[in-house]
């Protein structure tokens, strides 16, 4: 049987890609879970309106995403912590410090895209590089201050 894949399969293929598999493994378990179609004229041509949409959802996606990188390369943030006698932070900076004060900004970004390779543990001033989509990455002023 013939079939369109809706998902990356492993052993079958690609997304998008027709190939032929046994028709009890299309019908038991492909089919039902949605995660092919039969391909049949009228499932291709519904198969390729589905990828014109979703490229035009992931350009606007992109779009949106560089609007944020344009803000974000335009806003410093401080971080206020206290120090000891030497100038050493008590703790350090972590993704969330920065995700929080981004917030008191008026941006909202998950922690997980701030991409730090190790906490930050001493004052000055840092560029945080924040990977907002798969091809773009902004970076924000991290200025870390005693308190």
């Amino acid at each position: 049987m013939k079939i369109i894949l809706r998902e990356d399969q492993k052993r079958l293929g690609k997304r998008g890609e027709v190939v032929e598999v046994a028709s009890g493994y299309a019908r038991n378990f492909l089919l039902p879970r949605e995660l092919a179609l039969e391909a049949t004229p009228k499932n291709m041509r519904l198969f390729e309106e589905e990828k014109k949409t979703e490229a035009v959802h992931k350009k606007k996606e992109k779009a949106e995403v560089e609007e944020l990188s344009g803000r974000l390369a335009k806003v410093s943030c401080t971080i206020a912590v206290q120090t000891g006698e030497d100038e050493k932070l008590y703790g350090s900076v972590t993704s969330l410090d920065i995700a929080e004060a981004l917030a008191r900004e008026g941006i909202e970004i998950d922690k997980r895209k701030i991409i730090l390779e190790e906490p930050i543990k001493a004052l000055g001033i840092y560029h945080v590089p924040i990977k907002l989509h798969p091809e773009v990455t902004a970076e924000v002023k991290v200025w870390v201050v005693k308190k």
